[in-house]
């Protein structure tokens, strides 16, 4: 097929020949076995599970009808169907024996309950009749009791009862208030009719198998000690096959060898970052600092005491053995070769964690840091592989933003570096192999970026707080009139571009961008033919096409660049149901981040590409990679961790399956949109050396691994400026610290001038760009034209990629 057929002139036809990809057979599988690879045991005494053949079971809670394969907003995909936990257990051509009265009972109750208008994982939690229950006794001793949860784009979780109400954007209010209405201590914790639940089935059944759909952190501490309930599969929010899936791991077609990427705190309260996570609508606060998830539980006093699970636990229905064959130190790079053993009956995966142990030096620092990790491959019971670990000297660098040893520096601190390698953060052992830096080491010299001037204070090791200092910058001051002109513009459509009268034939003597590509003519020759409302046109979002609905790059018809539809989302792509067309939906990111399987990434980012290839799009919005700091964020679900390192490889994987199929990945948020509520107008008041250590570091790891083509800049404000305005951001950092190439998108309808956006290196304003605002700011000599024509040339370079 010709360049750019498919999305100029193709209809939806096949990508492969006789056969659709889309929602096809092998990648419905795929995101079944995705989800398998990362859903966590958490809890199996006595070896409850895996059930046997022919166990009679019961499955309790609404969830076992009303499955929730994923959050909501831009992470929503349009199915075919979703198979339940009850639907997937009957998918095993009765390998169990269900009650069927019980599930009779749930299975009316969440229809009526869709039929009001509530959304799945959004319903009641029915009470059950005294006889219903002493009838299911009878039946079995084994319960199965699901909990779902759902959560979604532009609304956060509710703190406690004494949060009146969620505050959400008009779209999305509906989801917020049911929720309000449905968990009246927020839904970290168990509602009360769930709760009463729980104690009715720890007074009557002996077996209590607990399955958590789930897209986030919740309370463990009801289950955690509890030893009435013996079993417990964090199955997260699996995609349109979670059911199956689910069904599988319970059964034993399938091993658990998932590990958790976020710890899971005793109290929601425990996590520092809950405190003044809703303090003002205006900002937040990161006075956290680096003690982000682990790095703060296991490194301030106390704090370790918190925890129910730590960062990296998982467990199997095998046992492993594994022993260091050598490590050592190979000019700039740290091997440490792992011998790895099936000791039990079960084939399954162990996953093997490295984390260093640096002196704490002037910096202060987090006890363990992630620092490599690897999965084995499916072992044989009795089976043993050899791996490698390995990372770089200056991975253990630390940030100086004050200048304590020396400004603006990675500094590897003197003194001496310890490692711990294990199968958690917790479970595992220091190994002999050390680094001691005689003498502090400047590893990178940087620049002061994006520093705060209202950030007070800032959290240390030791459980204090550093005082930092504060100023107010005028030129940071984004003033209520500029806000109020920026939300009057939310919504803008794209405006469709007419064509000019052209004679027969005239067009024939522009240069066409396939010429181009075709090495007929340079870029340069291409760009100087444009007028500057053809450049301006360039910066902003173009109107849909076919089954597009998030608008597209390019549109200059008359010299060939066609109009490239961009596509949503984070769990596969989303295509408006009126259009007829189903996709895959897969696991969510935070699942697909508990595989520690970057193969498995890989092999999500490629499948999905070709279903939005096929689908005549070429930009798919994902990965969204923002760190889970706080678990109140409504959008977690969507982001792979707490920890940056797991973070920006599996967001690597994806980006590089993506773009295999030559469609471009758009690597998303850009960065510090760890909250939904008030996201537009929000200050991110984070230290530099958090951002970078921590915040950006996904990011950075992406673009220099990865390649990514496009990147989408935040909706939020960052110590004062805008992230889609913020120049020391975008290219300070991105380009020219990082050597990022490609292109930057704002997010849709950011609160942002389109002026000061392209000032700041952002290319493109979507879903709806302003061109005359551009060439206004032009004239009156705000803006420089070659500014716009950077960025309209780094927009031509991206769609000369895309095939």
């Amino acid at each position: 097929m010709d360049k750019w057929q498919r999305i100029k002139y193709q209809p939806n036809t096949p990508l492969e020949k006789n056969r659709r990809v889309t929602a096809c057979k092998e990648h419905i599988e795929l995101s079944k076995n995705a989800a398998k690879e990362g859903m966590v045991l958490l809890k199996n005494q006595i070896n409850t599970l895996p059930l046997k053949y022919g166990t009679k079971v019961a499955l309790f809670g609404k969830a076992s009808f009303d499955y929730v394969k994923g959050g909501g907003g831009s992470g929503d995909v349009t199915v075919e169907y979703i198979r339940n936990l009850y639907d997937g257990i009957k998918s095993l051509n009765d390998y169990l024996t269900i009650y069927e009265p019980l599930s009779d009972f749930y299975r009316d109750h969440v229809k009526n309950e869709y039929k009001t208008g509530k959304e799945p994982g959004l319903t009641t939690e029915p009470q059950l009749s005294d006889e219903l229950l002493k009838q299911t006794r009878a039946f079995t001793d084994t319960a199965i009791v699901s909990i779902s949860r759902f959560s979604g784009e532009a609304w956060d979780r509710k703190v406690s009862s004494e949060q009146k109400e969620i505050q959400a954007e008009p779209w999305v209010e509906k989801f917020a208030k049911q929720s309000n209405e449905l968990f009246e201590d927020g839904d970290f914790t168990l509602s009360r009719n769930e709760a009463t639940l729980i104690e009715k089935l720890k007074e009557l059944f002996p077996k209590i198998i607990v399955v958590l759909n789930v897209g986030g952190v919740i309370d463990t501490k009801w289950f955690a000690n509890e030893s009435s309930i013996q079993s417990v599969l964090l199955s997260w929010q699996g995609g349109m096959e979670g059911g199956l899936a689910i069904a599988e791991i319970l059964c034993g077609f399938g091993n658990p060898s998932g590990k958790l990427v976020d710890t899971f705190a005793t109290e929601l309260t425990d996590y520092p970052s809950t405190y003044n996570y809703f303090e003002s609508k205006e900002y937040v606060d990161y006075t956290d600092d680096i003690f982000v998830g682990y790095r703060y539980f296991e490194t301030v006093p106390m704090a370790d005491k918190k925890v129910n699970y730590p960062f990296g636990f998982g467990l199997s229905y095998s046992t492993f053995e594994w022993k260091i064959i050598d490590s050592a130190q190979y000019n700039e790079k740290v091997e440490v070769k792992v011998e790895i053993t099936n000791m039990g009956n079960y084939p399954g995966r162990e996953v093997m964690q490295l984390y260093s142990i640096p002196p704490q030096g002037v910096l202060g620092k987090a006890s363990k840091n992630l620092i490599a990790f690897k999965k084995t491959r499916l072992l044989k019971s009795g089976e043993t592989q050899k791996i490698t670990l390995e990372f770089n000297i200056e991975d253990l660098a630390s940030y100086d933003d004050l200048g304590k040893v020396e400004k603006s520096c990675y500094i590897i601190e003197q003194g001496i570096y310890n490692f711990f390698l294990g199968t958690s953060v917790r479970d595992g052992k220091t190994i002999d192999f050390t680094y001691t830096a005689k003498s502090n080491q400047v590893v990178k010299k940087l620049q002061t970026l994006i520093k705060p001037n209202l950030l007070s204070k800032r959290l240390k090791s030791d459980g204090s707080f550093e005082k930092l200092k504060t100023e107010t910058v005028d030129s940071q001051k984004i003033s209520p009139e500029s806000v109020q002109k920026a939300s009057e513009l939310d919504g803008y459509q794209p405006q469709s571009r007419f064509l000019k009268h052209y004679k027969q034939g005239e067009l024939d003597n522009f240069i066409k961008l396939i010429d181009v590509y075709e090495g007929v003519n340079s870029l340069e020759e291409f760009i100087n033919q444009l007028d500057s409302a053809d450049l301006a046109n360039l910066l902003g979002g173009q109107p849909n096409i076919g089954v597009a609905n998030t608008f597209g790059f390019g549109n200059l018809q008359e010299y060939g660049v066609p109009n490239v539809m961009t596509a949503d989302g984070p769990a596969g792509l989303r295509i408006n149901r009126e259009c007829g067309v189903t996709t895959t939906a897969w696991p969510c990111a935070t699942l697909l981040a508990c595989t520690w399987d970057e193969e498995i990434l890989f092999k999500v980012g490629q499948a999905g590409a070709k279903e939005v290839k096929e689908n005549n799009l070429g930009i798919w919005l994902t990965p969204a990679i923002n760190i889970h700091r706080s678990p109140l964020c409504g959008r977690n679900f969507e982001y792979y961790s707490e920890d940056p390192l797991i973070t920006g490889k599996m967001a690597a994987a994806m980006v590089k399956g993506i773009q295999s199929t030559g469609i471009s990945s758009a690597v998303k948020h850009f960065a510090l949109n760890n909250k939904e509520t008030n996201r537009k107008n929000s200050d991110s008041r984070v230290s530099e050396r958090a951002a970078r250590e921590i915040y950006l570091k996904g990011f950075e790891i992406t673009v220099k691994e990865a390649d990514p083509w496009c990147i989408m800049s935040s909706y939020n404000i960052i110590n004062g400026v805008r992230a889609s305005e913020n120049r020391e951001l975008l290219e300070d950092i991105l380009r020219e610290e990082w050597g990022f190439k490609g292109v930057v998108t704002t997010d849709w309808w950011t609160h942002g001038e389109h002026s000061k956006e392209v000032a700041a290196g952002n290319d493109i304003k979507m879903g709806c760009g302003f061109p005359e605002m551009l060439l206004k700011a032009v004239d009156s000599g705000n803006l420089d034209i070659n500014l716009i024509k950077k960025s309209a040339k780094r927009v031509l370079e991206l769609i000369l990629k895309i095939d």
